[in-house]
C-alpha cells in the first residue's frame, strides 16, 4: 500500500468523514509521457483541499480527469462509496462535480445572465424570458456580494469581473464538488475577499473545494488541507496546521523559499528613459527614470495608472503633457512601432490575449520581432529561424515537445517565458513587466527572476509592474507607489516597511 493511502487510512480511522471521492492509483499517460503518475488521494465532504505544484506538476491534467475531460489510463475513482467512469464533462455536472477556471471559459458576447443560465434558461413558449434571466441572476449575484450588473455584456466586463460571474455560475448547478484553478490571478483585493466569502460559505453548506494556487498566503489563509504534485508524482498531504510555507516550497521545487527572491545588485548606469511629469489617459504628473542595471518597481491596486503610465510610456496611448527622454535626448513615441524601433519591449499583463498568438507554433511566437532581420528579398532563412527559436526555447527552459507546437498547449508559466523569449530576440534595452509571474508556479518565478538578473548584468532596465507587494518589495531597487492615477511615494531597496507601502497604496480611510 502506498504512502498517501496510509494516510488516507490513518485520517479515516481517526474519525475523519468516509471521502466524496476518493482516487486509487489514478494515472494518465500520453505517448512518451506520464502526465501524471499513479495518485492515492481522498477528499472529503466540506473540505477545502488545496493542491499545489509547479507548472507541468500534473494539477491541469488531475482537473481533466476529475472533470471528464479527459479518460484515466489507469487506476479507480470512487463517488460516494461507488466506483465511477468520470469520462465525459456530462457526467461529472451530473454527479455535482464543476469547475471554475483561470482562464474563463463563458460567452463574452452574451449578457451576464446568460452565462448564469447558459444551458439551463427560463423560457415561456419557446421563447427566453430575458428579463426574468436578468432578475433571478441579479439575485444571485447580489446574494452571493458579488456587485456585478446582471444585464451587462459579459465582454464588458473585466477579467476578473468575468472569473466571479464563472464562480456564480458554478454555484447554481448542484454543486457538491467545486475546483477552484488559480482563481484570484486577475481580482482586485476587493473581488477577492468577496470569492474567499462565497467558498467559505459553500464550505459551511457541506460543499467540497479544491482550491490550486500557486499565492501560498491563501492556501493558508482558505485550506483546511494541501496536497503536493511535482513531475506528474503526488509528494504528500499535509494538515494545514501542520506545515508551513518552507515546507510546502520544499516538497514542491527541492529548493528553499530564500532562493525564490533571489536579489542580484548591480551597479547603476546611464538612464535609459526618463518620464518627465508625465501625464495621460488615468495618470498624470508622473516623474520616473530608469537607469541600466536597474529593477524599477511599480505598485498600487488595481486601477491606480501603473498599467495606463507604461502604455503611454510605450505609445500605445497619446500623452497629454509632459515629456520622455530616451538614452538622454528628448523623443515622440507615437506609437509601439516606435517605441520598439528605439529598444522597448513590454510584456503585457494578459499573455492569452495581448502577448501571443495561441493557434501559432512557439518558434513563431518567439522569432516574431525579428523575422525582417532573418529574412533577405522576402524570404526568411529557415536555419536562422531554427536557431533563434531554440536559443530561446533552452535559455529560458521552456517545456515545449518541438518549437512547433502551438502556444496554446502549453502552461501558463511556459506561455509567459514564450512572451519574455520574444522580447530577448530583439535585444531591447527596457524591459517593461506587467504582473510577470500570474498564474505560474514558484519555480518558474525563480527562473523568470534569475532571468531579470541576465538582462541587468547586460546593462538593460527594467519596469516592473506587480500586484503581489512581495514581488516588488523584494525585487525593486526603486519602488514608486500609485494612488488614483499619481505618484504618491518613492522608496529605495527595502527603504520601508512593506505595510508602510501598502498603506500609501490604499490611502486614508
Amino acid at each position: 500500500m502506498s504512502q498517501a493511502a496510509l494516510r488516507t487510512d490513518d485520517a479515516l480511522a481517526r474519525g475523519a468523514p468516509a471521502p466524496i471521492l476518493e482516487l486509487k492509483g489514478l494515472e494518465k499517460r500520453y505517448p512518451g509521457t506520464h502526465a501524471l503518475k499513479p495518485v492515492d488521494l481522498a477528499f472529503l465532504p466540506g473540505e477545502i483541499h488545496a493542491v499545489v505544484g509547479e507548472n507541468g506538476a500534473g494539477k491541469s491534467t488531475l482537473i481533466k480527469l476529475l472533470t471528464g475531460a479527459i479518460v484515466r489510463t489507469g487506476g479507480d475513482m470512487i463517488w460516494e462509496g461507488r466506483s465511477v467512469p468520470l469520462s465525459t464533462p456530462l457526467e461529472a455536472q451530473a454527479l455535482g462535480i464543476n469547475a471554475v477556471h483561470q482562464e474563463v471559459v463563458l460567452c463574452r458576447h452574451l449578457s451576464v445572465a446568460a452565462n448564469i443560465f447558459l444551458g439551463d434558461e427560463e423560457t415561456r413558449y419557446g421563447l427566453l424570458r430575458q428579463r426574468a434571466m436578468v432578475r433571478d441572476a441579479q439575485k444571485i449575484l447580489d446574494d452571493l456580494g458579488f456587485h456585478l450588473p446582471a444585464g451587462v455584456m459579459l465582454g464588458d466586463l473585466t477579467i476578473g469581473q468575468q472569473q466571479l460571474v464563472a464562480a456564480a455560475r458554478a454555484t447554481v448547478r448542484g454543486t457538491k464538488f467545486l475546483i477552484f484553478d488559480e482563481p484570484t490571478a486577475y481580482l482586485t483585493r476587493r473581488e477577492a475577499e468577496q470569492l474567499f466569502a462565497l467558498i467559505r460559505r459553500l464550505k459551511a453548506q457541506g460543499v467540497t473545494i479544491i482550491y490550486i494556487s500557486h499565492r501560498m498566503e491563501e492556501v493558508f489563509e482558505l485550506a483546511d488541507r494541501v496536497s503536493v504534485l511535482r513531475d506528474g508524482t503526488y509528494v504528500g498531504t499535509r494538515a494545514i496546521g501542520e506545515t508551513d510555507e518552507p515546507e510546502l516550497v520544499r516538497m514542491m521545487i527541492n529548493r528553499s523559499l530564500e532562493q525564490i527572491y533571489h536579489k542580484e545588485h548591480f551597479a547603476f548606469g546611464a538612464p535609459i528613459v526618463e518620464a518627465r511629469n508625465l501625464s495621460g489617459k488615468g495618470f498624470e504628473d508622473v516623474s520616473i527614470t530608469v537607469r541600466e542595471g536597474e529593477i524599477v518597481g511599480l505598485y498600487g491596486l488595481v486601477g491606480a495608472g501603473r498599467s495606463e503610465f507604461v502604455t503611454t510610456l510605450y505609445g500605445r496611448h497619446a500623452k497629454s503633457a509632459g515629456s520622455i527622454h530616451w538614452q538622454g535626448r528628448e523623443v515622440d513615441i507615437r506609437s509601439e512601432h516606435d517605441a520598439i524601433k528605439l529598444g522597448m519591449a513590454l510584456a503585457p499583463e494578459s499573455r492569452r490575449d495581448q502577448g501571443l498568438c495561441l493557434n501559432l507554433p512557439v518558434g513563431f511566437n518567439i522569432n516574431l520581432p525579428v523575422y525582417k532581420r532573418i529574412s533577405a528579398n522576402g524570404l526568411i532563412s529557415n536555419g536562422e529561424e531554427k536557431r533563434q527559436a531554440e536559443q530561446q526555447i533552452g535559455g529560458l527552459r521552456i517545456k515545449t515537445p518541438t518549437r512547433h507546437a502551438l502556444a496554446s498547449s502549453l502552461s501558463g508559466g511556459n506561455q509567459q517565458k514564450i512572451v519574455i523569449g520574444k522580447w530577448l530576440n530583439h535585444g531591447a534595452k527596457l524591459f517593461i513587466f506587467d504582473e510577470p509571474t500570474v498564474g505560474v508556479d514558484v519555480g518558474t518565478k525563480a527562473e523568470i527572476y534569475r532571468l531579470f538578473g541576465e538582462l541587468l548584468r547586460n546593462g538593460a532596465g527594467i519596469i516592473l509592474i506587480s500586484s503581489y507587494l512581495p514581488e516588488v518589495y523584494e525585487l525593486a531597487d526603486t519602488l514608486h507607489v500609485f494612488r488614483r492615477g499619481r505618484l504618491v511615494a518613492s522608496h529605495g531597496f527595502r527603504a520601508a516597511t512593506d505595510e508602510t507601502v501598502l498603506t500609501e497604496a490604499i490611502g486614508k480611510a
